[in-house]
């Protein structure tokens, strides 16, 4: 029987942007998996947490960078710091708990103790042990090269030689805004809602970064969840979306960021109904009025889905949230999700919408299974020897791509796989070894199955 698409063999790249190809080795292959730890999380910018997670001096946050263990913690003097969850002696993690207080981080091994600004301040036996020859200001705890604090958002990196966040972020930030703003346009104002949610899927990571990117042709697998009508309103999965809105996407293709945004063609309210609380939709046309007063016409930019490249996805309006895909293996991702709602909203506006973020999101969410399954499987699918000599297609919407004068990035209009394609040109990038100074600058060089 006939084929229509090519197989692989012999030496390829692993991602060919220019004909939309990417080779199924980089989603199962273990030395690609290791290779990506130290040349894509060990330098890049990475999601850590919320400010509101840590709002006293000594409490604290343990997160991860990659697969390194970290802490973020509000020293006395109510600075951020993001620390190695590692005692500099011999390696144990200083932190075993998720969340708490504490005035200092103890290695339950061999005790020495670090303040929450990260200096050794206790070490057993020091004069019996060490003669008093040790140098405790060599010795604290391993701190982060960068760290930076975005509308609440916590960011670190490893790379002291990294651009600053707001210059990785660079154009992403109009649509994290949407994300992290008030409902109402005011900016920041958001909080986490409640702890994090955890779980495991044995697939690799890209696929579930690569789907938040911007994937609006797998409708296919929610339509269960459609017909039910999970949204606050019980009329449908959401409760933002308009027949006469312009999906697009949108790819800001010198730092691998990308996200999907319905545009409203007018500025008539489009006020949901909620089932039974009153509360609840006088707040939602509350923040409608105000926004549209504030922002003008950027308020018909109704965000949906995205990720900041690496790890990090975000859905902007309904459900509010933000998801890391923690790598745990080449074939295994710990998936992560904050809840996030305006802080000043009342009670019942922010129970209405906690409820509604268990039905839709999680691993108990009706939603989050359908995209598992997917991830699930097509990891399983992919890991033959012949089924690797086959790459994906990534070739939707190639020669379409635009840009809008009122809204940032490469833009094209409908359902097109730019955003992945611009994701993949990244990891490619970063793989090669490419400097920060040619990858802000956005320039391109082809990269061989080799990564070098």
């Amino acid at each position: 029987m006939a084929q229509n698409h090519r197989a692989v063999s012999g030496p390829q790249p692993w991602v060919d942007v220019e004909n939309g190809l990417v080779s199924r080795d980089i989603f199962v292959d273990e030395t690609i998996y290791q290779q990506e730890q130290e040349q894509v999380f060990a330098r890049v910018w990475l999601f850590i947490g919320h400010e509101s997670q840590v709002p006293k001096p000594g409490d604290y946050f343990t997160s991860f960078m990659g697969e390194e263990s970290v802490i973020l913690t509000r020293d006395a003097q109510h600075r951020l710091h993001v620390f190695l969850n590692t005692c500099t002696h011999r390696g144990m993690k200083v932190c075993r708990y998720d969340e708490g207080n504490t005035t200092v981080f103890t290695c339950p091994y061999h005790g020495w103790s670090f303040a929450c600004d990260g200096q050794l301040v206790g070490v057993p036996h020091d004069r019996a042990a060490y003669r008093g020859q040790l140098d405790r200001s060599q010795w604290g705890l391993v701190e982060v090269a960068q760290m930076a604090n975005y509308k609440g958002t916590i960011w670190a990196t490893w790379d002291p030689g990294a651009p600053p966040l707001m210059t990785y972020l660079g154009d992403m930030r109009r649509y994290l805004d949407v994300l992290l703003d008030a409902r109402d346009g005011s900016e920041g104002g958001s909080e986490v809602l409640g702890g994090i949610q955890k779980w495991y899927m044995p697939s690799n990571w890209k696929f579930a970064a690569e789907n938040f990117a911007g994937d609006g042709y797998h409708n296919i697998s929610h339509r269960s969840v459609d017909l039910v009508g999970i949204g606050p309103s019980g009329k449908g999965r959401r409760d933002w979306e308009r027949d006469d809105s312009l999906a697009l996407n949108i790819s800001i293709p010198e730092g691998g960021h990308s996200a999907m945004g319905f545009l409203q063609q007018d500025d008539l309210p489009f006020i949901p109904s909620y089932q039974n609380s009153k509360v609840v939709e006088a707040y939602a046309r509350y923040c409608y009025e105000k926004r549209q007063k504030r922002l003008g016409k950027d308020a018909r930019m109704i965000g949906r889905v995205g990720t900041t490249f690496p790890n990090m996805s975000f859905l902007s309006r309904q459900p509010r949230s933000i998801a890391v895909w923690q790598p745990r293996g080449v074939l295994k991702t710990e998936a992560w999700r904050w809840y996030l709602v305006d802080k000043d909203a009342p009670q019942e506006v922010k129970d209405t919408l906690r409820h509604y973020y268990m039905r839709y999101s999680g691993p108990g969410g009706l939603t989050e299974q359908d995209d598992m399954e997917n991830w699930n499987y097509a990891s399983e699918a992919s890991r033959g020897v012949i089924a690797r000599r086959y790459p994906y297609n990534y070739q939707m919407g190639m020669g379409f791509e635009g840009s809008r004068e009122d809204w940032p990035g490469q833009i094209s209009e409908g359902i097109s796989e730019q955003n992945q394609r611009g994701f993949y040109k990244r990891w490619a990038e970063l793989m090669a070894g490419t400097s920060w100074e040619i990858l802000m600058a956005g320039a391109t060089q082809e990269v061989h199955n080799n990564g070098r």
